[in-house]
């Protein structure tokens, strides 16, 4: 019976001794900032694009975090004042996601953009990597407001973000993440 246990014992020694590194490596972790569509208005948090990233992430084997720090309302200019408190150090992967709230709220195409520029280099300057996602959305996949997406837009969004971060988890040294040529919001 001793001898049984001793076994026992050093295969469960062995296990956790093999199982460590794994258990203690930190997943890889995404920040997606934005407004109310990062946020999840008309489909809550567990609908929205950061989420469903998540379980894209997952179901390909990826042990990942996906942090939604989408706030209604704000524009560029608000997410610049709260980048560095949204995006903790340690953070892998930030997506800026700045939507048209600039625009609707009487802001400048050149003040948006200058605002991203500063996001970008704030977040590099930190070694995160960084994914504008900026595309233009087709209007099937917003809901009646025509502002807002419906779960089938952010599953689109959540959908085109997986190949951009598989790419740079399969270019680690790059310092930038792959980017859409900027096209002009409605």
């Amino acid at each position: 019976m001793a001898y049984g246990f001793s076994l026992a014992g050093m295969l469960a020694v062995a296990a956790l001794v093999l199982a460590s590194p794994a258990a203690d490596a930190a997943p890889l972790r995404i920040v997606a900032v934005g407004a109310s569509n990062t946020h999840g208005w008309y489909v809550g948090n567990a609908g929205a694009y950061p989420a469903q990233l998540e379980a894209l992430l997952r179901a390909r084997g990826l042990d990942v975090e996906v942090t939604n720090a989408g706030v209604p309302f704000d524009t560029t200019a608000m997410m610049l004042r709260r980048i560095d408190r949204d995006v903790a150090d340690g953070t892998d992967i930030a997506i800026l996601q700045p939507g048209g709230n600039d625009l609707r709220f009487f802001g400048t195409r050149e003040a948006r953009a200058a605002n991203i520029a500063a996001m970008e280099e704030r977040l590099r300057a930190r070694s995160i990597k960084v994914i504008v996602y900026d595309d233009d959305i087709p209007l099937r996949y917003y809901a009646f407001d025509f502002i807002h997406l419906t779960h089938e837009g952010h599953a689109m969004i959540a959908e085109a973000l997986v190949p951009r971060i598989l790419a740079i988890l399969d270019h680690p040294r790059r310092k930038e993440a792959p980017r859409r040529p900027s096209v002009s919001r409605r």
